[in-house]
């Protein structure tokens, strides 16, 4: 069997490399960004139908937490010529490259939540 070789990573490497998921904690920061692109990143929806998929978001920070998703570029609010408003939300090609830290996310999720359910069995 193959030995598994370890790369140690000097103080010199792992500055940056902190300073860089900082970088992604500030633009994901909060209890609901994820979330919203984790619903948006299935299909754009409308402003009314992400506060019914997003459990527990009241109004206000949804409309928070989507500007903000705006100005960092990974989301785009479309206003529909349409009585009343509509206003879409989708997210950008830039948004789509966090996909795949959120499917990360989700997997690991999904792995967490079976390993406690069968701790909790197994007792």
């Amino acid at each position: 069997m193959a030995k598994k070789e370890t790369i140690e990573k000097t103080p010199v490497d792992c500055i940056p490399h902190l300073k860089a998921i900082q970088d992604t904690q500030d633009i994901l920061s909060g209890k609901w960004k994820v979330l919203i692109i984790g619903s948006l990143a299935f299909s754009k929806k409308r402003y009314m139908e992400l506060q019914r998929v997003v459990e527990g978001i009241g109004p206000k920070m949804l409309s928070k937490e989507l500007q903000e998703l705006e100005i960092n570029g990974l989301v785009r609010r479309t206003v529909l010529e349409s009585k009343p408003v509509t206003v879409e939300y989708e997210l950008t090609a830039y948004g789509h490259t966090i996909k795949p830290v959120i499917d990360a996310m989700a997997s690991w999720g999904k792995q967490h939540r079976e390993k406690v359910i069968s701790e909790i069995k197994g007792k």
